[in-house]
């Protein structure tokens, strides 16, 4: 093979890398045009391949092709380290490194929208339900936290009642697909079969990076961390499978997942996802009125608070200098697709709280 021939075919491959890129981002500027041809139809399908091709498979293929890039990466790092060094990596041989590597970024690019990135752009849960207000102000924001406070307080009561004891892994999973099978009776949307929910291998790590769960686009894999706090991992889990069927920004997995949760009269579920949601709502007061939040937090039943300080114990025992970092790194990737307030957006959930309440009249 000569020269020529080689640069014609970088020369196509670089062409055809960026047309794609360009047609990425003019299809995503529609988000009817996305929700319609993308995620209603195409992902709809597509993701259900992928469950199907890996969701059989007892652990996380996903997290195994993480480790193989992550340690290819670094072995590449490593190498062309070592060539630096030695003065062997500099002008045309840099700049071909560079430009692999900047390909490289955009294949991903690429692959990542097509397997599931573009549902950032779409329509998503609050045009599905007609939630237009999204707006709201000091007292919705008490009104929502006294009624999630009563909420949170009579699902654990009704747990210590009831003795309930936490299921294995393998059986939560199941709970929490049956809580979307429920819910999808009220509304369509929620469809998901074919379930692909696993514990994390790298639970040990999220601990001290920050992380619960995660989707893994490439695999259709949801991961949740298991070894966190018991009574948060019914409501993870509801939030990873919300990312599953194509909800991809943070504050819309918190809603769906809070749907699927409340809807499916499986008390675990609704107290975990009553619980994450009443702390959230919690902070956002507390920024307004301080002592007004304080006093919410002595309403709850002794059995919450001790729930509530078993999880400040093990976040504060698991605290990293690495941590910030990553947060501010992922904060910069939700800004990237579509949630301008990076982390808060998960906070979001509560201005899709209240918008739900004022329309339908029930929490």
């Amino acid at each position: 093979m000569n020269m020529n021939s080689i640069l014609s075919r970088k020369k196509i491959l670089w062409i055809t890398t960026l047309f794609l890129v360009i047609s990425i981002k003019l299809f995503s500027l529609s988000a009817e045009r996305v929700e319609v041809l993308y995620t209603s139809k195409f992902y709809f399908f597509f993701s259900k391949i992928l469950r199907f091709l890996f969701g059989w498979i007892p652990f996380s293929v996903g997290d195994i092709l993480y480790f193989i890039a992550g340690s290819w990466l670094l072995w590449k790092i490593i190498k062309n380290i070592k060539l630096y060094l030695k003065k062997q990596l500099k002008g045309k041989l840099f700049l071909q490194k560079v430009l692999k590597l900047l390909q490289g970024f955009i294949l991903i690019y690429i692959i990542f929208n097509i397997f599931w990135g573009l549902n950032y752009n779409g329509k998503g849960v609050a045009s599905q339900l007609d939630l237009s207000k999204m707006t709201y102000d000091t007292s919705d924001l008490r009104e929502l936290q006294n009624i999630l406070l009563q909420k949170v307080n009579s699902s654990k009561m009704t747990l210590v009642n009831k003795n309930s004891i936490y299921p294995t892994n393998k059986n939560l999973f199941k709970r929490a697909q049956i809580c979307y099978n429920k819910a999808e009776k009220i509304y369509p949307f929620l469809h998901y079969k074919i379930p692909s929910i696993k514990s994390s291998f790298y639970g040990w790590m999220g601990n001290y990076l920050g992380f619960t769960g995660y989707y893994n686009p490439f695999t259709g894999e949801a991961q949740v961390n298991t070894t966190i706090p018991k009574f948060l991992l019914p409501y993870i889990a509801t939030h990873e499978i919300a990312h599953q069927i194509g909800y991809a920004k943070e504050n819309e997995a918190n809603f769906v997942g809070y749907l699927a949760a409340v809807n499916s009269n499986d008390t675990l579920f609704l107290y975990s996802a009553y619980l994450d949601l009443f702390m959230y709502t919690n902070r956002e007061v507390y920024y307004s009125d301080s002592v007004y939040a304080k006093q919410s937090l002595e309403l709850l039943l002794p059995q919450v608070k001790n729930d509530i300080i078993e999880w400040r114990k093990f976040s504060m025992a698991h605290t990293s200098f690495m941590e910030p970092a990553i947060t501010w790194m992922y904060g910069k990737y939700l800004k990237l697709n579509e949630q301008p307030k990076g982390i808060r957006s998960y906070n979001e959930v509560i201005s899709m709280l209240i918008a739900y309440y004022k329309k339908f009249g029930k929490i």
